[in-house]
């Protein structure tokens, strides 16, 4: 509503014949994204309205082509810092305006386009200081020779592999991971469904969520969901799995002291290691975890 009496009123200003024909070059650092044609936006031949559709297609567009995503600093598998990315993303206001402008102004013109920056999460020296100090650890072992569940739990491994949580954040193993899906390289695996063996795509990351969860728990973090298998699991002690499914249960945790965690999660051959560091100021209050079986049985191990 706002911007079509905006439209109306920029339109009123300018009800003497305007000169629309030429086009608005738009650009971004000196390339040019899209050339535009005055008379192909115009709602209304005499008054030389707006039109509000075709504007919002094109900044819809344009945002598109300048959009970058920012990317957190991380640690590599050579335990080497690797240095955050800004992004960006269109300014809509000031594009908005500008557009206006050069729209109402005769001839041809060029447009820059203007963006905000986008600062990611996680920076260097944040990282810096909370990749210092080793609060917990836990390590789960599986067999690696049955591919489709090894790929799972290297899958979901990385995808909470350098993660922050930050004070007084909940961490959501769902969110984190997001939904495992064959387009993002899951496959198919045996998972445990009413208590019965099945077949489905992610089998197997509940021994990473199973895996993070004795490892935050062993530091003294605040568990907010957590629930078991309805049948025993190998790979951890009894009564210490974390079952979670996408349209189902998730597995949840609080940050409740005052300085961040990193998660550091890798596997290596049959072994699922997870680490949680933070700062040197960190004070936690630890518990006695069992650790898991180091020997699986030989039959079916894959959930």
């Amino acid at each position: 509503m706002m911007q079509i009496l905006l439209s109306m009123i920029l339109a009123f200003q300018f009800i003497q014949p305007v000169d629309i024909s030429g086009n608005i070059s738009i650009s971004y650092k000196e390339n040019e994204i899209k050339s535009v044609s005055r008379s192909d936006l115009v709602l209304h031949p005499i008054l030389n309205l707006i039109d509000e559709r075709k504007l919002e297609d094109l900044t819809e567009y344009i945002d598109t082509a300048v959009y970058k995503a920012p990317v957190d600093a991380f640690i590599n598998d050579q335990n080497q810092l690797i240095s955050e990315e800004k992004g960006f993303k269109l300014d809509e206001v000031k594009f908005t305006k500008q557009f206006y402008k050069y729209f109402y102004s005769k001839g041809f013109s060029t447009l820059d386009v203007p963006v905000q920056t986008i600062y990611p999460r996680v920076d260097s020296e944040l990282l810096s200081s909370i990749k210092v100090k080793q609060i917990s650890h836990y390590i789960t072992f599986f067999n690696n020779r049955n591919k489709q569940r090894s790929q799972n739990i290297h899958l979901a491994s990385e995808a909470i592999n350098n993660h922050v949580v930050f004070p007084g954040e909940v961490f959501s193993f769902n969110s984190v991971v997001g939904n495992r899906t064959i387009e993002k390289g899951y496959l198919p695996a045996p998972i445990i469904v009413r208590g019965e063996l099945s077949e489905g795509v992610g089998g197997g990351i509940c021994q990473v969520s199973s895996t993070l969860f004795n490892a935050v728990d062993r530091a003294g973090v605040k568990i907010i969901e957590r629930y078991s298998h309805s049948r025993k699991v190998p790979y951890v002690p009894p009564n210490r799995d974390a079952t979670v499914s996408w349209y189902g249960p998730d597995f949840t945790f609080k940050n409740q002291h005052n300085q961040p965690l990193l998660i550091r999660s890798k596997v290596f051959g049959g072994q699922l290691i997870i680490n949680i560091f933070s700062s040197e100021a960190i004070e936690t209050n630890k518990k006695t975890i069992p650790d898991a079986p180091k020997k699986l049985p030989l039959e079916v191990i894959d959930y």
